[in-house]
């Protein structure tokens, strides 16, 4: 076994960690007669020789060992190893968005070739995947079907084998691996689609197994996305309804594994955690096919994950909130009743399901409106009330304590609790305004609690004399920053002015560890104080000097807003409106004289160069500011509509001056029109989210209708 593994000079070649000396090593662990001893090896091959995908010298020279491995019956675990190789040689070069990935400029670049020698390196010893089919380990039979659709070079050949195997395969899992690489072959080749799209039609109404009529569909819709039946949710959801009522013992646990210090065992241990206690675990999986190719058929997807979330079968109801997840970030629609069903399973006894709810909860702020009550009653259980408004004396309450901990409540310890109450307060719902106060009086308090107090109007201004204590308690030392801004940013959502000390005391006793932060921070809540910030004119007029353009203008913000003289505001902003200056300071100085309006009419023409710059965010923030200083329509407007279409990241803050400036944008309405008919949310990215997605489109929404109201107001 590993014949001439020591004939490598391992040492000359590299991985994600230096030099190659360790492969072997390696290589060996992933023989070994000790599971854990397998695992580790494994993980260290993720982790250096296959870094984040990545192809070195050293992944190729390990091809010839890897299918050795994979080769031999007397290995175990080999399923992983096949699995490593479809990884390996997976990559497909065809593909702009993965060499888009390759960057030339990083200083440990990986030569596009590597990928394709890697590729022709598997591919010319694919053939022992033919035999693994049938092998008698179930997990290998698991991973080689998508090695073969992946890497082998006669896709005919396999997609007979694949087809032939499903008559035979006994294994649920595998049987959907074998479907699931038919898929893959139509979509890779399509000289082969139109039989296998017909087939996979014909498999969907033959098969006797729901659960394979569903996988086919599934892949069907995949390969044939734009030819998906009409009826495709009483299908779909008639197909889930079969599996629970067939499959109702759950599924049988896989032989234990020891416990391994690494990612790969960590990542094992969720997915069976994942998958416990539930009897089809794999309909998530096929779900999420189907999802992918109903695409933009935003009402046909609700209507499938109402009907999930209305099933008897928990599990079903967890992958409809994790569907919807991904649903919801990308695509607009009418979700109330999507909402309202998720915030029900907060009463749930699987805390799983409970876990899955709370978190698809707090990321949508005002459209968790729908989930309020549940919110509500789910955090009222334990604090000695049923109204939710924590006014009792019943456990939760008191210094120090949550707001509900014991397991007959739901919320086990601080995390489920916290989720709720941030969702509740992002909701822009009142009723998180007492529980937040007994959070504020706990030891550690999540500091989303305390951005999320900027949506729950006058009633949270009874939070400031907390807020006050506990930034008073911060240490001026180098952590300032981390403890204070919360806290500060809260202060000022609440307009918590009695607080001026405690914020003066932080501004004076920055450490030199990010103290223009500190500055910006402190100077941010003070402005929002206004005039009730008077004790504090000195220190920002001292500031107006700042280095720091993020602090000097904060400070000039701060001053106007408690004083109302324009003194030396207007020339302190100006500095950084000159020639030479970087455009984030730019940016700075001219949002300042934006907020500042009319009375800041003398700076138009500094502003106006700003409007010619080739930072975009420059020519955004001068336009609006010109606009707002001096009501210069004509020149503003042109520019706010080309950074409209050039960065829609731009577009709230664009929508935002075009529905100050109403009928004199006019000319705007198709570009609002237009943004108010899409489906597809203005910041949707692919594979990678933010917490505030959801809001900041539902924000653009809701500016671009008042924008729309104000321009055909003005028409008439």
């Amino acid at each position: 076994m590993l014949t001439g593994i020591e004939e490598v000079d391992w040492a000359s070649l590299g991985h994600a960690y230096g030099p190659a000396d360790d492969v072997p090593e390696l290589l060996r662990g992933l023989a070994s007669a000790d599971p854990a001893e397998r695992e580790t090896a494994l993980d260290g091959m993720y982790g250096a020789v296959h870094h984040q995908g990545d192809v070195y010298d050293s992944t190729l020279a390990c091809i010839p060992f890897l299918l050795e491995l994979v080769a031999d019956p007397a290995v175990q675990d080999r399923g992983c190893i096949v699995e490593l190789l479809t990884s390996i040689g997976g990559i497909e070069l065809d593909d702009d968005e993965e060499l888009d990935e390759l960057d030339p400029e990083e200083e440990e670049f990986i030569p596009a070739a590597n990928y394709a020698m890697a590729a022709a390196a598997i591919a010319a010893g694919a053939d022992v995947f033919l035999g693994l089919v049938s092998d008698p380990d179930p997990e290998v039979r698991l991973a080689a079907p998508c090695a073969l659709a992946s890497l082998h070079p006669e896709p005919a050949r396999v997609l007979t084998l694949l087809r032939e195997r499903l008559t035979v395969e006994r294994d649920t899992e595998v049987r959907l691996a074998l479907v699931a690489a038919v898929g893959r072959i139509a979509l890779r080749h399509a000289s082969l689609r139109t039989e296998t799209v017909d087939w996979l039609g014909w498999l969907a109404r033959a098969a006797q197994d729901p659960g394979l009529r569903l996988a086919a569909l599934a892949q069907r819709a995949r390969c044939a996305p734009g030819d998906i039946p009409d009826d495709i949710v009483p299908w779909v959801t008639g197909l889930l309804e079969e599996i629970r009522t067939s499959a109702l013992a759950p599924a049988a646990p896989g032989a234990e594994r020891a416990a391994t210090p690494t990612l790969i065992g960590q990542v094992r241990e969720l997915l069976e955690e994942h998958a416990a206690g539930r009897p089809a675990p794999w309909t998530e999986e096929l779900l999420r096919t189907l999802h992918a190719a109903l695409d933009d058929r935003v009402d046909d997807r609700i209507a499938l994950i109402l009907a999930q979330l209305r099933s008897p079968d928990w599990g079903q109801r967890s992958d409809a909130i994790w569907l919807c997840g991904g649903l919801i970030r990308i695509w607009r629609g009418r979700y109330e009743e999507v909402v309202r069903l998720v915030g029900a399973q907060l009463n749930d006894p699987e805390p799983r399901l409970r876990e899955a709810a709370t978190s698809f909860l707090e990321r949508l702020f005002e459209l968790g409106a729908p989930a309020a009550d549940a919110l509500a009653a789910r955090l009222a259980v334990g604090t000695g009330t049923g109204t939710g408004t924590g006014t009792g004396t019943g456990q939760g309450g008191g210094s120090g304590s949550s707001l509900g901990g014991s397991p007959q409540n739901g919320f086990v310890g601080r995390s489920g609790r916290d989720g709720a109450l941030l969702a509740l307060a992002r909701a822009g719902d009142t009723r998180a305004v007492p529980l937040l106060a007994r959070a504020l009086e706990e030891r550690e308090v999540r500091r989303e609690l305390l951005y999320a107090m900027d949506g729950l109007g006058p009633s949270a201004a009874m939070l400031a004399p907390l807020l006050r204590r506990r930034l008073a308690e911060v240490e001026l030392d180098e952590r300032l920053y981390d403890r204070a801004a919360p806290l500060l940013y809260a202060l000022a959502a609440v307009r918590g002015s009695q607080a001026v000390p405690e914020v003066l005391r932080v501004l004076r006793g920055a450490p030199a560890n990010r103290r223009d932060w500190v500055h910006e921070s402190a100077l941010r809540t003070l402005a929002a104080f206004g005039p009730a910030a008077q004790e504090a004119v000195p220190d920002m007029r001292g500031l107006l000097a700042a280095d720091s353009a993020t602090v000097a203008t904060t400070a000039a913000r701060a001053l106007w807003a408690a004083e109302g003289d324009l003194g030396e505001v207007l020339s302190a902003l100006e500095r950084w409106l000159r020639p030479g200056a970087s455009g984030a300071d730019w940016c700075s100085a001219a949002q300042a004289l934006g907020e500042i309006g009319p009375a800041a009419a003398s700076t138009a023409p500094a502003l106006r160069p700003g409007l010619a710059s080739r930072d975009l965010w420059v020519r955004v923030r001068s336009a609006a500011a010109l606009w707002r200083v001096s009501g210069d329509a004509a020149a503003a407007l042109p520019v706010l509509l080309t950074a409209w279409e050039e960065n829609r990241h731009a577009r709230v803050d664009v929508a935002e001056c075009l529905a100050e400036m109403g009928p004199a944008a006019s000319e705007a309405q198709l570009v609002i029109l237009t943004e108010l008919t899409r489906r597809r949310r203005h910041n949707a990215r692919e594979g990678a989210s933010g917490s505030h997605d959801i809001h900041l489109d539902e924000k653009l929404l809701t500016v671009c209708r008042a924008a729309l109201a104000r321009m055909e107001r003005g028409a008439f």
